[in-house]
């Protein structure tokens, strides 16, 4: 088996054997659509099969593995939102890595990437562990929740238009769900930057006419139903990032501190 099947005892899977499968873009619009809860959805979004490429690609990952990892079983399956239910902060990433959270089930875990991240949410009172390495591993975020534009790892880490414009209804409704409570939103990334604004206008946020361009702190300030919500930018904490210095610790620990002080 090239995936973990639902419901099979995965720590932290949303998903049961019932869980209604999304296999072509019209059936993820539909599902999101009829998704009234979190739980809902983030089950949805975990085994959806709507993308041909990524499906066969995060399922080979997880059959080849990488050698490092051969002992281990692979998640194999969409990478699901995650975090606390009623977020003050939300985090917005591209997409899994393929032997990161593609093989530990969880979001930004099990990757340099990952590592850099949790630390810095760690040092500014966002998560309860300085490292996150599997789901089911005791971390937690607090006050904070993490999602993708993207649910499955694409190759090369870059997704094709037609599968972000198919997992799109699944972010715009995470983001509808969750809108009440946030009043900050994190793009991790330029390519994060881009997919959250016609998300947020599909969940219902009222947007300046022309987008801000991305750059690491640059703070934008919108609103839902009338309460405030900062949009913040930061550098994407890949390696290629942290090992040229583009991004640094401070660097990161300066945006989530000032997004704990916003959303307070």
């Amino acid at each position: 088996m090239s995936f973990v099947p639902p419901g099979t005892g995965w720590p932290d899977d949303p998903a049961s054997a019932a869980t209604p499968v999304a296999r072509d873009p019209s059936d993820v619009r539909e599902l999101a659509a009829a998704s009234r809860t979190l739980a809902e959805l983030t089950a949805r979004q975990s085994v959806c099969r709507a993308c041909p490429r990524l499906v066969a690609w995060r399922e080979e990952v997880a059959e080849v593995k990488r050698r490092a990892f051969a002992d281990e079983t692979y998640w194999g399956r969409p990478v699901a939102g995650w975090g606390d239910e009623h977020p003050r902060v939300l985090i917005v990433g591209l997409a899994p890595a393929a032997h990161g959270g593609n093989r530990t089930g969880r979001i930004f875990t099990g990757d340099r990437s990952g590592d850099w991240l949790f630390a810095s949410l760690h040092r500014t009172g966002l998560a309860t562990q300085a490292t996150s390495t599997h789901a089911g591993d005791g971390q937690k975020l607090i006050g904070a929740r993490m999602v993708a534009s993207v649910r499955c790892a694409p190759p090369a880490n870059k997704p094709l238009a037609e599968e972000k414009a198919a997992c799109f209804p699944w972010l715009a409704r995470e983001i509808a769900l969750v809108a009440p409570d946030v009043r900050v939103v994190v793009a991790l990334g330029g390519f994060a930057w881009q997919a959250m604004w016609p998300a947020l206008k599909e969940a219902g946020y009222a947007l300046p006419r022309s987008r801000p361009r991305f750059g690491h702190g640059v703070e934008v300030e919108v609103s839902y139903e009338g309460a405030p919500v900062t949009l913040l930018g930061c550098y994407h904490p890949s390696q290629q990032n942290t090992f040229t210095g583009r991004v640094t610790a401070e660097m990161l620990d300066a945006v989530f501190t000032r997004a704990g002080e916003l959303a307070v």
